[in-house]
């Protein structure tokens, strides 16, 4: 009797703490929906360092891949953490990826590495600025509720097109259309025959309501592919980046060389002012914009968002955004922000913060487990990506498309996210083109000032190639 009482009064602790009757969910959701989270983007403690780790700064100089492992994984814990805690949402965060291109191929080549993690500290204090001032939330809300959904629609498309890029089953060829299916336009390696199984089978467990159908989808086809290497021997690099063997040790200690390895503003002097701010710029857009499509997307997936689309505790969740990335450049893993993979969590059913506090402990974990951590491969984690993806294609049927101001706007949202590969790029040609619209029209009361702000910033974005052309700056 007491150890019943002890788990009410623990479960009654938890539900006050994160509202799981208020949001129709329970324990083992959250757990399963964090720990599928976490399946689902494991692959950046290993896809991070390998990008980082690739480049050089203007001294030659290049991070060490052990170290930047270490500092990916609890950059990701600690954040994720936090935005459980104060956020109260299933949203976890970690290195984004496009970001840390932008640090490792833009920023490194022009001054040091901790210059360069400088500009990334600048970004999360710039984010926070202006979420603490309301001016990131007046944003998000000016957004018209159509292409909110749109934004979501358009995140499922990526997300689903990263899953299969991923995975070998969708690939670009040098020769031919842009995207082919496969090698050659065959299915012919057994990495590929791993998702395929994976994804059916994934398929098979949701549409027959098993609890846990992802995470469990994720668990077996990691099984099949451990069995398959063993017996197959893929020709290296067949995997991606992870191959899926068992390691030679299950414990490895972590390495904290890059905590603080930082120079704030050292970057303005290395690389000039002009270039170093056009950096920035370049940094406070992607991260912007990318956490706000991923915020709004998934928050309207998991049914968090009022009949409006406004989002609760949206002020509290874009300031741990703003500090989580900020957090990344004082640990050298590059700015964090919310991975658009906490769709598979929410497909699982998480629905608040204590998903997020599994997901981070997950990472702390991987603090001294990344050889366990590296045995899921790609093709084992995508499938998830896929599922989710197609669940949040659902939401197309919400945007009004018998409206002629709304449809190409809307539809841009969500074609240009997995065309370039960019959530940003869609939200900006969205916006911009929805502002246009509503311009020739003359309907320009009908677009809120934030929204005109946004979409001149946009309009910048995407001329800023020859604008700094134009300045004189290369």
């Amino acid at each position: 009797m007491t150890e019943t009482t002890g788990r009410t009064g623990a479960h009654g602790r938890l539900d006050r703490l994160f509202d799981l009757s208020g949001r129709d969910t329970s324990v083992p959701r959250e757990v399963r929906g964090g720990f599928t989270t976490f399946f689902a983007m494991a692959y950046i403690i290993l896809l991070n360092p390998i990008i980082l780790g690739g480049a050089k700064d203007v001294t030659g100089a290049a991070l060490s891949i052990p170290q930047l492992t270490t500092m990916t994984a609890l950059s990701a814990a600690i954040a994720t953490v936090i935005m459980g805690l104060v956020g109260n949402t299933p949203l976890a965060l970690a290195a984004g990826l496009g970001i840390n291109a932008v640090v490792a191929y833009q920023a490194a080549p022009q001054m040091t590495w901790p210059q360069a993690m400088g500009l990334v500290v600048l970004e999360g204090l710039v984010i926070v600025l202006l979420a603490l001032t309301g001016i990131r939330e007046r944003i998000m809300n000016a957004i018209p509720l159509d292409l909110k959904h749109a934004i979501a629609v358009g995140i499922g498309a990526f997300i689903a097109l990263i899953g299969l890029v991923d995975a070998g089953f969708v690939t670009s060829g040098e020769a031919g259309p842009p995207l082919a299916l496969g090698v050659a336009g065959r299915l012919s390696t057994w990495p590929v025959v791993v998702f395929v199984f994976g994804l059916l089978l994934m398929i098979v467990l949701y549409t027959r309501r098993v609890p846990g159908a992802i995470l469990l989808g994720i668990v077996l086809a990691t099984v099949v592919a451990v069995v398959i290497e063993a017996g197959a021997g893929i020709p290296a690099g067949g995997w991606g980046v992870v191959t899926p063997e068992m390691p030679d040790r299950l414990v490895s200690a972590p390495d904290f060389g890059l905590l603080f390895q930082v120079d704030v503003f050292g970057g303005f002097g290395r690389a000039g002012f002009v270039t170093a701010l056009v950096v920035l710029f370049t940094l406070v857009l992607s991260g912007f914009f990318d956490a706000m499509g991923t915020i709004l997307g998934i928050s309207d997936e998991a049914g968090l968002v009022d009949e409006k689309g406004r989002v609760p505790r949206l002020g509290r969740i874009l300031a741990v955004d703003g500090l989580s990335a900020g957090l990344g450049g004082l640990t050298s893993s590059s700015a964090n922000t919310v991975f658009v993979e906490s769709a598979a969590g929410v497909g699982e059913g998480a629905r608040t913060g204590l998903a997020n506090l599994v997901t981070g402990a997950l990472f702390a974990c991987t603090l001294f487990l990344t050889p366990l951590a590296a045995t899921v491969p790609a093709q084992a984690a995508a499938p998830a990506l896929v599922v989710v993806g197609a669940l949040m294609m659902t939401q197309v049927a919400k945007v009004h498309w018998n409206d002629p101001d709304m449809a190409i706007p809307a539809f841009l949202t969500i074609v240009m996210m997995p065309f370039t590969y960019s959530i940003t790029n869609g939200i900006g040609a969205g916006l911009v083109v929805y502002a246009v619209v509503k311009a020739g029209r003359g309907r320009w009361g009908e677009v809120r000032y934030p929204l005109w702000i946004a979409a001149a910033v946009f309009a910048v974005y995407f001329a800023l190639d020859p604008i700094e052309d134009l300045l004189g700056i290369g």
